[in-house]
């Protein structure tokens, strides 16, 4: 007979059954975050979220309509866990045109590009295992691996990214398992990793026989500046890509992708099979429908023009409310700024006072994987919210800053 361990209120105590792992499980501070910026009059740059009024909604509504009367049994049915074949098929051609070619057979679809991330950690990762990224480096990366109970070591970023002459000098103290690098408008520091650094990137990987995960969320979102070729087409044979919607259609689709290898694709479907057989079937034909019929280009060109619009409208508010001393990059595209405000200033403690003034931010130490850096920066998004509240909440913010720094 089991006997559980129970409270003096006769509840049971939960906490004595759990895993180990889930002690290196924490909530998504941006999750968190945005349970306190859904209120109407808090002007939020804190989620990485698309804006909502360019959905294209009634095309997604068309393809809907017709899905559900040319091939309900389909859409409505289980399918394979690699995915769609005309959806991998049309992913193949497109990826092609930027130097990754790829079969359709070496492409995997996944409930978004956070599940690939998942997916990655299931099948790399054992406990006490090392994954070498920048810093500051993706929040959700960090917790999917932190769950397999791995560990990070870093390298700085600048203004052409990931700092990769500092690699070499890790990879001679600390095995790891994989290289992790956002090159393209990286979230959270809008940074480009230069082609040069790729280049250096690869054969430092190939030198150490490495593998690298190269998380490419945002690349169709380019506002300036010419397309940088993909790590996945300088090293096919060593690099792990993902790709993703709902930056560029909706989030709400939940699909994305990976593209590696033949091996690391058949281990990452059975890494699929246990999370959940295979990602919607109905949405990854809405996804292939809206893509096949030319509707995700014309609609990606629109948020090319808005979102570059809406990036140079939060540069120039900064430039003129944000007190001297703060600095932030200059993205060539993407959803995200990285700012800084006189090192005075502690963006993790300030919170509460800038949503007093109701704005929101993310602050910059939950980016760094040791929380040991970041506490002056903060994440700026600058997609979700219209121009005149881009310059409101950038002027609110400024405000509370100088306020901030006349009583010190």
């Amino acid at each position: 007979m089991t006997v559980h361990a129970v409270s003096e209120n006769g509840q049971v105590n939960w906490e004595r059954f759990l895993a180990r792992r889930v002690q290196k499980m924490h909530s998504s501070a941006i999750r968190e975050l945005l349970k306190v910026t859904q209120q109407p009059d808090v002007i939020s740059f804190g989620g990485g979220m698309p804006a909502p009024e360019l959905f294209p909604v009634r095309e997604i509504e068309e393809a809907c309509s017709y899905l559900l009367r040319e091939a309900p049994k389909m859409a409505l049915q289980y399918s394979t866990t690699e995915g769609y074949r005309p959806l991998r098929e049309f992913l193949a051609e497109a990826m092609a045109k930027y130097g990754i070619r790829h079969s359709p057979d070496n492409i995997l679809i996944t409930t978004g590009s956070q599940q690939a991330l998942d997916l990655i950690g299931k099948i790399f990762l054992d406990p006490g295992t090392y994954v070498l990224s920048e810093r500051p480096t993706y929040l959700g990366a960090i917790q999917a691996w932190r769950a397999y109970e791995a560990d990070f070591v870093t390298v700085p970023l600048d203004d052409d990214g990931m700092q990769v002459e500092y690699v070499e000098d890790v990879l001679k103290k600390t095995p790891v398992r994989y290289i992790y690098v956002l090159p393209n408008f990286h979230n959270p520091a809008g940074t480009t990793l230069s082609e040069e650094r790729r280049h250096m990137l690869v054969d430092i990987a190939r030198k150490y026989d490495l593998i690298i995960v190269e998380d490419d969320p945002y690349g169709a979102l380019r506002y300036t500046g010419e397309d940088i070729i993909p790590i996945a087409a300088l090293a096919p044979e060593r690099t792990i890509y993902l790709g993703t919607f709902s930056k560029t259609l909706t989030p709400g689709v939940r699909i994305g992708w990976v593209v590696a290898p033949a091996e690391i694709i058949h281990r990452l479907v059975q890494a699929k099979q246990g999370a959940d057989l295979h990602s919607s079937t109905f949405d990854q034909m809405i996804a292939n429908d809206v893509a096949q019929r030319g509707i995700l280009k014309m609609h990606v060109r629109k948020l090319r023009k808005v979102y570059g619009e809406r990036r140079d409208i939060m540069l120039e508010a900064l430039a003129e409310f944000w007190p001297e001393g703060s600095s932030w990059t200059t993205p060539k595209g993407g959803l995200f700024l990285w700012a800084r405000v006189p090192e005075s200033i502690n963006t993790l403690a300030f919170m509460p006072k800038a949503l007093e003034k109701k704005v929101a931010y993310v602050p910059g130490v939950h980016f760094y994987p040791h929380e040991d850096g970041g506490f002056n920066a903060m994440r700026l998004n600058f997609s979700n919210a219209q121009p005149e509240m881009i310059v409101e909440g950038i002027r609110r913010l400024g405000v509370a800053f100088k306020e901030e720094l006349a009583r010190k």
